[in-house]
């Protein structure tokens, strides 16, 4: 496993982490095991003029993450059930982040498939932000910790070329939803919906 990615990695545009997270991995160790995938689909979230992003709303408790030291967690729960992990960006106070949408499973595929018993098969274990965090045992425990130092880390992978990334509009939101800000490897079969050369 190459080393984790260091916190100046995150320290920039978050468009910019957007992109080059495809291809790295997210590795997450837990008492049942080890579960990594490699990052196939990513979005930004951008800020306090976002209305997608959890910070539109200022800094409350549940926000208090994104404003945090870039490289570190922001795990949040959704629809009362789910949880999503995101990698907080740019400089300490300045709310971003990357939503990790979808994986490739790499490591801990029968530990994956115990926590996802209803998927079809391993295309569908992690094909998703909240199926990911699922298959992978990552819960709000980990929200706030280093990405580069924790339990929860991200790592160096394989660089995935330009021509093999498409941007699109973000999905499953209901503002800025034209907003250009969800990346994917294309030639992937693990998005978390698939690609048709438009969306």
């Amino acid at each position: 496993m190459c080393a984790a990615l260091a916190a100046s990695f995150y320290e920039r545009r978050t468009e910019r982490v957007a992109r080059d997270l495809l291809g790295a991995v997210l590795r997450c160790e837990t008492p049942d095991g080890v579960a990594s995938g490699r990052i196939v689909e990513t979005e930004a979230y951008l800020g306090e003029h976002d209305g997608a992003c959890h910070a539109a709303v200022g800094r409350t408790p549940r926000t208090e993450g994104l404003y945090g030291e870039p490289g570190t967690a922001y795990v949040y729960f959704t629809y009362g059930m789910h949880w999503c992990a995101n990698a907080v960006t740019r400089r300490a106070g300045l709310p971003s982040a990357v939503l990790i949408r979808a994986l490739e499973p790499l490591e801990g595929l029968e530990l994956m498939a115990r926590r996802r018993p209803n998927a079809a098969d391993a295309r569908d274990f992690a094909n998703g932000p909240a199926k990911l965090c699922a298959a992978l045992g990552i819960t709000g425990a980990l929200n706030g910790v280093p990405l580069r130092r924790s339990r929860l880390t991200i790592h160096r992978g394989i660089s995935i070329p330009a021509r093999e990334v498409a941007v699109t509009p973000r999905i499953g939101i209901t503002k800025a939803v034209d907003w250009p800000l969800r990346w994917i490897w294309t030639e992937s079969e693990y998005l978390s919906r698939p690609f048709n050369g438009g969306a």
